[in-house]
């Protein structure tokens, strides 16, 4: 395989492609209509399919109401890790406030980062449900044929 196919293939992880909101089928569509995370306007809209490989989006009604349980994760595993770099940077301690110091400036970062980890929380529900298939493309071919 040359160069470039390995680094694509490389870009194309897991990771990469829930990170971007891409497709979790082919990695290579976009989940969501507006790429940015912070146009609030249309903060949720997203395809109904996808635009590469036409996976649907919404497997079915309701079923983006467990991404509550993803979200939570993501908040708890973040807040978790500003905790223990704030005590490792700064310390706390008894005799001063700087817990309420770290508390105000890990609420702040969370109301700040709250859309992206929305959006995030979305993409990787969808990814437990669908895999990724290599030869998607072969597939919507011979769908056409038939």
């Amino acid at each position: 395989m040359s160069k470039m196919g390995n680094q694509e293939e490389k870009r194309r992880s897991y990771l990469w492609a829930a990170l971007h909101m891409k497709c979790p089928r082919c990695r290579r569509g976009n989940i969501f209509e507006n790429k940015s995370s912070y146009y609030l306007k249309n903060l949720l809209g997203m395809h109904r399919n996808c635009p590469v490989c036409g996976q649907r989006t919404e497997l079915e009604p309701g079923f983006y109401y467990g991404t509550a349980y993803v979200s939570y994760s993501l908040t708890v595993a973040f807040s978790a890790f500003t905790f223990v770099a704030w005590w490792v940077l700064f310390g706390f301690s008894t005799e001063d406030n700087r817990f309420f110091w770290w508390l105000g400036i890990n609420g702040f970062l969370m109301l700040v980062l709250q859309p992206f980890l929305m959006r995030l929380s979305r993409s990787l529900w969808l990814s437990f449900f669908v895999s990724y298939n290599e030869s998607w493309m072969a597939e919507n071919e011979d769908k056409k044929n038939v």
